[in-house]
């Protein structure tokens, strides 16, 4: 078999050009620019503003009724009760460390009883225990963090810090919503329920 002169010669012309291709230096490489800053502030401009404080702009449709929404005055305008000492009410949330008792609480679908502050909501006890419980807004406007108190009627175990969203039909059946919830004695929790 007779190799072609002309076929090796365009081969190895070939090869040497694509090796010669290859170590060239080029025109180089940069990053480029970063627009995130620019992208962001053009989306701003097209998104209207709301009403809604901050951060409850994330928490938006997540339930909750009229009493999320915030009227705004007009601009430099201190609305009623603004710039004014908002006194707490008095509830677990309120007690220290020293203060708060500790009751048992039986997770039942994560199949564990811990021990939790009475000034400690259920969702941050289960959250303290490394579970990944479900929650939205935290502020008890939305059901997303859902419980039942399987012992009885959730008033009789809990105290809940501002919840708008259970009736009282919903707490005399035991629902609860976890992110506002503060244990007054023991008992047991279904995660993952709503009304």
């Amino acid at each position: 078999m007779a190799i072609s002169t002309l076929g090796l010669a365009i081969g190895v012309g070939l090869t040497v050009l694509v090796v010669l291709a290859h170590f060239s230096t080029g025109t180089g490489w940069g990053p480029a620019q970063d627009i995130s800053d620019q992208i962001l502030e053009r989306r701003a401009e097209t998104v209207p503003e709301t009403e809604f404080p901050e951060p409850m702009n994330r928490a938006i449709g997540a339930g909750g009724g009229a009493a999320t929404a915030v009227p705004a005055g007009e601009a430099g305008e201190l609305q009623e009760g603004e710039g004014e000492a908002v006194e707490e009410d008095d509830g677990p949330w309120t007690l220290s460390d020293d203060e708060a008792e500790t009751v048992e609480i039986e997770f039942a679908k994560e199949g564990e009883t811990i021990e939790v502050k009475e000034n400690e909501t259920l969702l941050d006890a289960g959250e303290d225990e490394g579970w990944d419980l479900p929650y939205a807004c935290r502020q008890g406007q939305c059901v997303s963090c859902g419980g039942r108190i399987a012992d009885g009627p959730a008033e009789d175990f809990v105290v809940h810090d501002d919840q708008e969203m259970l009736d009282e039909d919903e707490l005399g059946d035991g629902y609860t919503l976890t992110c506002v919830a503060y244990p007054q004695s023991d008992f047991t929790l279904e995660t993952r329920e709503t009304p």
